[in-house]
């Protein structure tokens, strides 16, 4: 015979689980639209604002990590890396914009491979930073950023990175050549 208690208890544990992977997608997605708010208050120079979704990211980023710590599958899963490379993306974007300096993986309570991906990712907003201050004349600011940018390159050139992040790291490549474009572009204009 068939132990149907067997079976009701599978069926159980599958749609419990089923409900945490659920609301882990769910606070993945809060969490990774709050970090596109603070990059978009941040580059808007919105301090207070960018203040007070910092204190909403960093809640939800926490929310999200009790929830996914409930099984690996679900730490593992893909929604939830995510948002934690964005997460690393927005606080590291506000903090340079603020102190000109970015905060350690274990200042963010974050794993490395989140780290060093969001670090990868927010070279593309330092890049729109640099042109941005450009544009506006400060080019002190647009030349440090290249620098800084640089200096991650060379950091970051010494990992042996795979698969995904790789291919993130190779994007920096590019940013670097367009941040080397406006370099020369204000060198000829200083002319």
């Amino acid at each position: 015979m068939i132990n149907k208690k067997d079976f009701e208890e599978i069926r159980q544990e599958l749609e419990e689980f089923d409900s945490e992977r659920e609301y882990v997608i769910l606070c993945s997605r809060q969490l990774v639209k709050l970090s596109k708010t603070l990059i978009y208050s941040t580059h808007r120079n919105n301090l207070e604002n960018s203040k007070k979704v910092l204190k909403d990211i960093t809640s939800k980023k926490k929310e999200l990590e009790k929830a996914a710590k409930k099984s690996p599958a679900l730490y593992y899963s893909g929604p939830f890396r995510i948002a934690m490379q964005e997460f690393v993306e927005a606080v590291c974007y506000f903090e340079f914009s603020k102190s000109k300096s970015i905060p350690s993986a274990k200042d963010l309570g974050v794993d490395y491979e989140s780290y060093l991906a969001g670090l990868c990712d927010l070279t593309g907003e330092l890049v729109r930073k640099a042109i941005n201050s450009a544009i506006k004349g400060d080019f002190k600011e647009a030349l440090f950023i290249k620098s800084f940018v640089s200096e991650l390159y060379d950091e970051l050139m010494l990992f042996d990175f795979k698969n995904d992040l790789r291919r993130k790291f190779d994007s920096i490549k590019y940013d670097l050549k367009k941040l080397d474009e406006i370099a020369l572009g204000i060198a000829l204009k200083e002319k």
